[in-house]
């Protein structure tokens, strides 16, 4: 009571101050408006950006917060947005899977920006950023025919020159209709530092949902969810042909490189060409993750074997898509460096909702020429149709494998070049 008693006084006297101060709008003390810049659902969308821009040049200086209130309507912007250093714009939700939903009509209601700008990227962040508790919504993007696709350029986009991008929160965000959603890929000479991804759903119909290059210090990508069923609530789920569609454009969804000490967790991928790359200029952790009707589950590489190092865990892999079955591999590993795997699972089948064999090749391919080491333990491998769950194509590729189970629930162990 005495704790309760104290916080609440605390509470009272920063309302007092801030009310005197003239900043008691938005949820949270201290918080600004966007409307106090004169940014309106009833505005075009030219008009809000560059109140909206306004706003943010006002807030930098400051490290002020802007307040996305929510409303009935969206705010309609156009792109070329710069999310200057140290501004953070907030909004209402949690991510909202499946869709906030007007009432009477297809469209989210809530903090919600309306994207109209089919040739900028919509918003470029720098340092000190926050974005958090905001729906990003494309009301042109088609769901159900691939030659309607609007090839919208990313959301939300590292800045490329200027101030390096270090320090961004990227937070229960939610994107409908987008084509890439969150492009980290700096330049080797501007390179990110501490960028975290969390709780973000989105379902790019390019197939490319967080793409990160040139991050040396540690990113994290945590609950992250990737899904087509993404807009069911506002206008229905995407129909198979758009699936297929970003299945055939070979791409991953969520993309690595050239980073130091990685970290992947709890993430999902349903309906796509590749879940997970992990490229040869990075190292870090995987660790629970489901990645569902995809032709690669795991692409890993490595350019030398100093620290190009995978430790991949807890994670399930259904690959099952493509136009012929050898092309289906839950893991593929080439390259340097030693990948351990354990408590990993594969297994394929049918899913009305793409085109499917429902097979896999094999539950892991190495391939390759250069010496690189390879360690699992207790996986469950089942449904493919090689001899073998593991096809080895790299003669100096040194495998162990212990206490794993193979399709036809027999133990499966295997030593290769072990000495």
């Amino acid at each position: 009571m005495i704790k309760l008693y104290l916080l609440t006084t605390a509470m009272t006297a920063c309302l007092i101050s801030s009310a005197l101060h003239g900043q008691t709008t938005g949820p949270f003390l201290g918080y600004k408006s966007i409307r106090e810049f004169g940014i309106t659902p009833e505005n075009s969308a030219a008009l809000n950006t560059v109140q909206l821009q306004k706003a943010i040049d006002w807030a930098s200086p400051r490290g002020a917060a802007l307040f996305v209130d929510p409303s009935e309507e969206p705010y309609p912007l156009d792109g070329g947005i710069l999310l200057r250093r140290n501004v953070s714009l907030i909004g209402v939700h949690g991510p909202v899977p499946r869709g906030t939903r007007h009432p009477k009509k297809p469209q989210p209601v809530g903090s919600v920006f309306r994207i109209e700008d089919e040739k900028n990227v919509f918003l470029t962040v720098e340092g000190a950023t926050q974005l958090r508790g905001l729906q990003f919504w494309y009301p042109r993007q088609t769901r159900t025919d691939p030659k309607k696709i609007i090839e919208y350029p990313p959301t939300i986009q590292i800045g490329k020159s200027g101030p390096r991008t270090e320090g961004v929160t990227l937070s229960c965000l939610t994107f409908f209709g987008e084509f890439t959603t969150m492009d980290f890929r700096a330049e080797p000479n501007h390179p990110g530092e501490l960028i975290l991804f969390e709780h973000c759903y989105g379902y790019p119909l390019s197939g490319e949902f967080i793409k990160i290059d040139y991050c040396y210090d540690i990113p994290r990508i945590l609950h992250c969810h990737v899904n087509p069923g993404l807009r069911r609530q506002i206008d229905g789920d995407a129909a198979p042909a758009i699936i297929d569609s970003v299945v055939a454009r070979k791409t991953f969804t969520y993309s690595i490189d050239h980073t130091d000490n990685a970290q992947l967790m709890d993430v999902f991928v349903f309906g796509a060409y590749g879940g997970i790359h992990l490229g040869a200029h990075t190292y870090g952790q995987l660790t629970n993750f489901n990645l569902d009707c995809v032709t690669i589950g795991i692409l890993k590489q490595g350019q030398q074997n100093f620290n190009r190092n995978w430790q991949i865990s807890q994670g399930s892999i259904i690959a099952n898509t493509a136009p012929s079955v050898d092309l289906i591999h839950p893991i593929i590993i080439e390259g340097k460096g030693h990948t351990s795997i354990v408590g990993v699972e594969a297994f394929s089948g049918q899913n009305p909702v793409l085109t499917c064999i429902g097979k896999s090749q094999d539950f892991l391919l190495v391939r390759g020429k250069e010496k690189t080491t390879v360690s699992l333990y207790g996986c469950r491998m089942r449904n493919y149709v090689a001899d073998s769950p593991i096809t080895n194509e790299n003669p100096n590729a040194v495998i162990q494998a212990h206490a794993c189970i193979d399709t036809q629930e027999r133990p499966f162990n295997l030593n290769v070049n072990v000495k």
